[in-house]
């Protein structure tokens, strides 16, 4: 009796479609005919259908691509502006150090009743120091030769012989720049 009742199921589910009429009307497709005819007002009708979804499309792509220029700028303005931004702090902090460098300057300059070890250790800390600072772009300007306004900056003015009008005697206190912008000035004497 069991095989029975298993074999009910599948002989329902074996009938075909054309077996059971309201099934197979309900799952009828209607045949869509190859050519259509239509009046002029209902073809008008269709092309103007065709023609306004078509401008929808067009601006909508329009607006699509401004979208992604906007984008696209408005990421470049950022990625260039924390590029600027982090340059910027980069110069603040070698600013801010600058005072601690002229003092090593110092040091090393008056070392000579100094104990070698000690003086052999604070230049190999300088060098460390110097090291760093210019890995981040820190140059020196070169204040030798003729002032130039644009690098020097000149606090004092001596007569000297043999030297011409306008040229560098000293440096009182050194100028750095990083990556070619100018974070100090060469302070200088400058001969009438």
């Amino acid at each position: 009796m069991a095989k029975k009742k298993e074999q009910a199921p599948k002989e329902q589910a074996q009938q075909t479609p054309e077996t059971n009429g309201t099934a197979a009307e309900a799952e009828q497709v209607p045949e869509i005919p190859e050519t259509v005819t239509l009046t002029r007002d209902e073809f008008d009708q269709v092309k103007n259908r065709i023609d306004a979804l078509q401008k929808d499309k067009d601006d909508t792509v329009a607006m699509a691509q401004r979208l992604q220029a906007d984008f696209d700028n408005y990421r470049k303005r950022n990625a260039a502006i924390r590029m600027d931004s982090l340059e910027e702090g980069t110069r603040e902090l070698i600013r801010s150090l600058l005072p601690v460098l002229d003092n090593f300057d110092r040091a090393l300059d008056n070392s000579e009743t100094a104990d070698q070890g000690w003086v052999d250790g604070v230049r190999l800390v300088h060098k460390q120091f110097m090291g760093i600072l210019e890995k981040n772009g820190l140059t020196e300007i070169p204040a030798e030769g003729a002032f130039n306004a644009d690098l020097h900056e000149a606090v004092m003015q001596e007569e000297a012989e043999g030297v011409q009008s306008g040229e560098i005697l000293s440096v009182l206190q050194k100028g750095y720049k990083v990556k070619d912008r100018i974070i100090r000035h060469s302070m200088v004497k400058v001969a009438k």
